[in-house]
């Protein structure tokens, strides 16, 4: 059995976009990460040190994020994938960045999908 631990509504300040306005001020994207993980020892043990530190997992998240100054958020959400798979005991991870664009009155949203479940 693959259990899942998620981060949702991950708020992140970041230069990102193409337009000449976009690269020069911080914009606000929205990040939801699932993550494909065994919980049962953390579950067996009720210890921190046996469970995925999601809190450290939202700093790479952050940190890649902020550092990326990307043009495109399909970048951002490939970068934080495999920074994640990287990092941490995962299998597969769920990345999906969103882009409010409050000028054009709709939020972008993209979702990629890495490893195997």
């Amino acid at each position: 059995m693959t259990d899942t631990v998620s981060i949702r509504e991950l708020r992140v300040s970041a230069v990102i976009g193409v337009r000449d306005w976009e690269r020069e001020t911080e914009q606000t994207l929205v990040l939801a990460v699932d993550m494909a993980a065994d919980v049962a020892k953390a579950a067996a043990s009720d210890r921190i040190s046996d469970a995925l530190d999601y809190s450290a997992v939202a700093q790479t998240v952050t940190d890649v994020v902020t550092q990326g100054e990307f043009q495109l958020i399909e970048t951002a959400a490939e970068r934080v994938a495999r920074q994640l798979l990287a990092d941490y005991p995962l299998g597969w991870v769920r990345v999906e960045v969103a882009k409010p664009l409050s000028r054009d009155g709709y939020t972008a949203v993209v979702t990629v999908e890495r490893g195997s479940r």
